[in-house]
């Protein structure tokens, strides 16, 4: 497939992680590896999306420089220290009504190690299985758009010289024809620094963790996941739909 020479995507995608992806050690815990694509229309993301979470800071710390991640607040690090757990619950209440209130598209890949060592006797990185899975579901999503000829940019957070060039080299193989659908896809991978106070980045980062419970323990209430579920990419072609997400914006394996 050739890229057609025009504007780029009306999407940009930002892309996060929970959990590790080693199969040497895996956390009885957490045996999970979680790898969610956040989607946005670009002009809701820029006049709307950054804007509220510019707002939030301002509220509770007074600047925009905090940078939102779900391990430090649930951890209370780093500056996340919270007066008591109503103050915490309310904080986490309000970040969820923005999640909760404001459009884009969530394609996520939950990998379950220990299935996946016990039915494989030489598995994939789980990371790179994940990877495939969600490259190749962002493709369908873009088509249904008409954006399947428009480059789209993928932004992920830089992890380490290695697992960096680990990464670049996978997802040049599975952009350049070695996917389900057989021919190239119009993707750019961006890395950005860890200290990127990205709305995007941080928002992939409190989506993911909710999506690897809910695949560990599908039965225990998970309030967060009920609000992603309506972000989930479906079936139905359609957001809001909380159901027929399951293969498409939500995939478990093995």
């Amino acid at each position: 497939m050739k890229i057609i020479d025009q504007p780029g995507s009306d999407y940009i995608v930002y892309v996060d992680e929970s959990g590790d992806h080693s199969l040497v050690s895996i956390d009885s815990n957490y045996p999970v590896f979680v790898l969610a694509f956040c989607i946005f229309h670009k002009r809701h993301y820029a006049e709307s999306v950054t804007t509220a979470l510019t707002q939030f800071k301002f509220r509770h710390f007074g600047h925009d420089m905090v940078v939102l991640h779900e391990h430090d607040i649930r951890k209370e690090k780093n500056g996340f220290n919270f007066q008591n757990k109503n103050a915490k619950n309310a904080f986490l209440a309000e970040l969820s009504a923005i999640i909760e209130e404001h459009n884009f598209v969530l394609i996520s890949v939950a990998i379950h190690k220990q299935r996946l060592a016990d039915q494989y006797r030489h598995p994939d990185n789980p990371y790179h299985i994940a990877l495939k899975f969600c490259l190749e579901r962002l493709y369908f999503f873009l088509r249904e758009k008409n954006q399947q000829t428009r480059l789209t940019h993928i932004i992920f957070e830089k992890r380490g010289k290695k697992e960096d060039t680990e990464l670049e080299l996978e997802f040049r193989r599975l952009s350049n024809g070695g996917n389900r659908h057989n021919h190239d896809l119009p993707f750019e991978l961006v890395f950005a620094d860890k200290k990127t106070n990205s709305s995007g980045l941080q928002l992939a980062d409190l989506v993911a963790r909710p999506i690897g419970l809910q695949a560990i323990r599908p039965d225990q209430t998970n309030r967060a996941f009920e609000i992603l579920a309506r972000k989930l990419y479906s079936r139905h072609g359609r957001e809001g739909a909380g159901t027929g997400y399951e293969g498409y914006g939500l995939k478990y394996f093995p």
